[in-house]
């Protein structure tokens, strides 16, 4: 970028005692087998600031292959997942007391060879400088505390980075860096682009998790960036959103990525699109459809993680991980119940683009295009005398696995406006017609196969990254509707892998309001603020070619279920609904 974008600044949302924070106060602790130094200054950057950091080493004089976890969430505040989420599914005795928000236990990782590093980022806490958030600048001073790591006397050298979310897409914007001591990175469920993934889905507002987040970030003594009113400035995809999307290709480290189906809406795409792009040679992905943060933290997964840095920050040749598979994906068949499929590439190379034809006359989806052109219509608002929503489906015949991206490509209509918000999810029915559950945004347990939505003002396509499969909407200026007149739109639907047995159901549900809705205070993607009014219709058939463009891949034979595949067969404690 020719220019520095230009941030805007307030005061903290929040002071850091108001949050069980604590001045600095330099010193050393110690527990058994571990010395732990608080509150250690860190220079960063050209200005004489310096960021605090928690080093947690084991107490002997062989150099530790350090860990970093760069947060926004305070060091100093051990926070169990179970405690703030009781249902994400973290089991107690898989954490210590030690443990931070979604970052690595002290307590297992120091005794196989690592020091951790807990970082409170700029402008944070009790950290100098003025808090930007995924920005060049903030990248800047992680890979400054990069290099400090390696150069440590108790530090062996290599450093690696480790963590969910903020800890994981900080990880693609330093790594973008590469910072000469940076020898491997684990972006867990991170997304890359702010705009697309978390603050506007698909041109529409994100009202209920991106103002949230401000919040739990916003706890300083210097300035923060001021991201609600930078929100409201800049609507499109501009110049200021261009500036938190990290460099994807300039990435060479060696990386372990991991996603899942499950955080739509905030981090699946992302992560997803951070491993296919990376220039990392040495890089291998699993996609799952299970809890993010329970698999982070579930002992068998730890042991992977462990295989990875054990190879490359302490040259380890024998850890095994050479013999994994590129990309692992999980494919669901309902609730914590699936099976892996190896591929050499995301997206899969087995995988068959095929078209799912809308007909709006009897609600079916189908393999064959349609010639009788027909329309059906909803009620904008999600209410009144109108049906509420229009829905296709198609029972398979035979096993189908799909697995990967889908797009929405609909013909519809505004019948009194100019614009209109769409939105879409793909279930999954059982043989009886009863939904099956799949774990949803961390923490819920009924959640869809995937969703998507559209603004139908920003339909316009970014025609160097779309693929067919793939829509990435450009975002710069709004296109209007004519009303009552059809118009194409090219819906993202989020990346998913399920498979459906004979007899069972794909439904897809349209509709003008968000499909899932749960609780208030519970966080999700949400979008309050529509620009629905009035009638909207879908239309099918003939020259208006609606239809789902699914990934098929090749069916193969499954096992009945065993104590490695068990889990219930639908969701349990379900809070939300499909509304």
């Amino acid at each position: 970028m020719s220019e520095p974008v230009e941030y805007l600044f307030r005061g903290p949302r929040s002071t850091p005692e108001s949050r069980a924070g604590r001045p600095p106060r330099p010193h050393v602790e110690r527990r058994p087998g571990m010395v732990i130094e608080r509150d250690v200054a860190v220079p960063f950057g050209d200005e004489g600031h310096v960021l605090y950091v928690d080093v947690y080493r084991p107490d002997t004089d062989v150099p530790a292959a350090p860990l970093i976890s760069w947060s926004p969430y305070g060091k100093h505040n051990p926070a169990p997942i179970g405690q703030i989420y009781p249902n994400a599914g973290v089991k107690p005795e898989w954490t210590s007391d030690l443990t931070t928000f979604e970052a690595p236990d002290p307590e297992y990782w120091l005794p196989h060879g690592y020091a951790l590093v807990l970082a409170d980022c700029p402008g944070t806490w009790y950290s100098e400088g003025r808090a930007t958030y995924h920005s060049p600048e903030e990248a800047r001073a992680f890979a400054d505390l990069v290099e400090w790591a390696g150069t440590q006397p108790w530090s062996a050298g290599k450093v690696g980075l480790s963590g969910v979310s903020y800890l994981a897409s900080l990880q693609w914007r330093v790594a973008a860096l590469n910072p000469p001591h940076l020898a491997a990175i684990n972006p867990w469920e991170g997304w890359n682009d702010t705009y697309r993934e978390v603050a506007r889905h698909g041109g529409i507002p994100e009202t209920s998790f991106w103002p949230y987040i401000w919040e739990r970030w916003g706890a300083g003594t210097t300035e923060i960036e001021d991201l609600e009113a930078e929100t409201a400035a800049h609507p499109f995809f501009d110049d200021f959103w261009a500036s938190k999307v990290p460099p994807l290709e300039d990435i060479r480290v060696p990386a372990y990525v991991v996603a899942s189906w499950a955080d739509q809406g905030l981090h699946s795409r992302g992560t997803l699109e951070g491993f296919r792009r990376i220039s990392s040679e040495r890089k291998w992905l699993d996609v799952h459809g299970r809890k993010k943060w329970a698999y982070y933290y579930e002992p068998e997964l730890i042991e992977r993680q462990r295989a990875f840095f054990d190879h490359f920050l302490l040259d380890r040749p024998d850890t095994g991980i050479d013999s994994w598979p590129r990309v692992r994906a999980e494919v669901r068949d309902a609730y914590y119940r699936g099976t892996w499929r190896d591929a050499e590439q995301w997206p899969l190379e087995d995988v068959e683009n095929r078209p799912l034809y809308l007909r709006a006359g009897d609600g079916s989806l189908g393999w064959e295009a349609s010639d009788v052109v027909e329309e059906v219509g909803y009620d904008g608002l999600g209410s009144g005398l109108a049906p509420r929503r229009a829905t296709f489906a198609i029972t398979f015949p035979e096993a189908v696995e799909l697995v990967g991206h889908i797009k929405a490509a609909l013909w519809v209509s505004a019948e009194a406006a100019e614009d209109m918000d769409v939105f879409v999810a793909l279930f999954k029915l059982d043989t009886q017609g009863r939904q099956v559950g799949f774990p949803y945004y961390g923490q819920f347990e009924d959640g869809p196969v995937a969703v998507g939505w559209l603004r139908a003002s920003h339909r316009e396509l970014d025609a160097e990254r779309s693929t067919d499969a793939m829509p990435v909407l450009a975002h710069r200026r709004e296109l209007p509707l004519t009303p009552g007149e059809p118009t194409r739109i090219d819906v993202e639907v989020w990346p998913s892998g399920t498979r459906f047995e004979a007899g069972e159901t794909l439904l897809l549900v349209v509709q003008g309001s968000d499909v899932m809705r749960y609780p208030e205070h519970l966080t999700f993607a949400r979008h309050g603020r529509t620009v629905n009014v009035g009638r909207h219709v879908v239309h099918t058939g003939g020259r208006f070619d609606s239809h789902l463009l699914v990934p098929v891949l090749p069916a193969r034979d499954r096992p009945p279920a065993g104590p490695d595949r068990c889990g219930p067969g639908a969701a349990r404690g379900s809070v939300g609904t499909p509304a």
